[in-house]
C-alpha cells in the first residue's frame, strides 16, 4: 500500500527508481575512480563500500517528526538521504583525497559539505559528509537525483555503528556516564587514525627510499662495469 498520499503508485515506483539508479550509478563511478587510482599510485584507497536506499517507513518517521507533509514532492524536497553511499578508507588522508575526486566529476554537483572529522559531533560523531546531485537519464528525461556520501576511516565506520546500537536501544535517550564513554572511546578512535597514518606515511617514506638506493646502485655498478670494460681494451 502507497503511504505516500500523492499521484499514487507508479509515481512512488517512478521516485524510488531515480534513487536505487543513483545508487547504482554513483557506486559504479566510485569503483572506477578506486581502480584507477590503484593503478597509477598501487594503492587502493577505499577499503568497501556501503549503500542503501531508505524504506517508505523511514521516510514518514522522518517527514512526520520534522514537520513536512507526507507526499511525494515533500520527501523529494525535504529528505536528503533517501539514496545513502558510505565509502570506508584506511586512512583519514583517503577521506580528503575521495572527496576532491568526486567533486571532480563533471556529472556531479556538489549541494553542500559538511566536516565532522573536523568539526565532530558533540557526541564524538565524526565523518565527511557530501550531498551530491547526479543525473538519471531515463527513456523521456533526465532527472538530478540526490545522494547523501559518507566518507570515513575503519575506525569511524565500528564507532558509528556502535553508536547507533547504542541509542537504539535506549531510544536516543543514553544514560551520561554512556554518552561520556562513547566520547572517549571516539578519541581513541583518533588517536588510532593518526598513529595507523603515520605508520603508513612511515613505510611509504621506507619503500622510496629503498627504490632511490636501488636506483642509485644499478647507476653506479652500470658505470663500474664500463670502466672495466674500457680498461679491458
Amino acid at each position: 500500500m502507497n503511504m505516500f498520499q500523492d499521484d499514487g503508485v507508479n509515481s512512488w515506483n517512478t521516485v524510488m527508481l531515480l534513487y536505487e539508479s543513483a545508487i547504482k550509478k554513483f557506486r559504479t563511478k566510485v569503483e572506477i575512480l578506486n581502480d584507477e587510482f590503484q593503478q597509477v599510485h598501487q594503492y587502493n584507497p577505499i577499503e568497501y563500500i556501503k549503500t542503501r536506499v531508505k524504506t517508505p517507513e523511514s521516510i514518514v518517521k522522518k517527514l512526520k517528526k520534522n514537520g513536512y507533509d507526507v507526499s511525494i514532492p515533500s520527501m523529494i524536497e525535504h529528505c536528503n538521504d533517501i539514496a545513502g553511499v558510505r565509502i570506508v578508507c584506511s586512512f583519514t588522508s583517503d577521506i580528503y583525497q575521495i572527496a576532491e575526486m568526486i567533486g571532480r566529476q563533471t556529472d556531479v554537483t556538489v549541494i553542500s559539505i559538511k566536516d565532522y572529522i573536523k568539526n565532530p559531533k558533540t557526541s564524538g560523531y565524526k565523518s565527511y559528509h557530501m550531498l551530491v546531485k547526479i543525473p538519471i537519464y531515463l527513456s523521456d528525461k533526465t532527472v538530478d537525483t540526490k545522494v547523501e556520501i559518507q566518507i570515513r576511516t575503519i575506525g569511524m565506520d565500528f564507532w558509528a555503528s556502535l553508536e547507533h546500537k547504542i541509542y537504539y536501544k535506549f531510544e536516543g535517550n543514553a544514560p551520561e556516564y554512556i554518552s561520556r564513554d562513547l566520547r572517549e572511546c571516539s578519541e581513541i578512535v583518533s588517536m588510532m587514525d593518526t598513529k595507523m597514518l603515520q605508520l603508513n606515511e612511515a613505510i611509504m617514506q621506507t619503500k622510496l627510499e629503498e627504490e632511490r638506493q636501488r636506483e642509485e646502485s644499478k647507476h653506479t655498478n652500470g658505470w663500474q662495469e664500463k670502466v672495466v670494460e674500457g680498461n679491458t681494451h
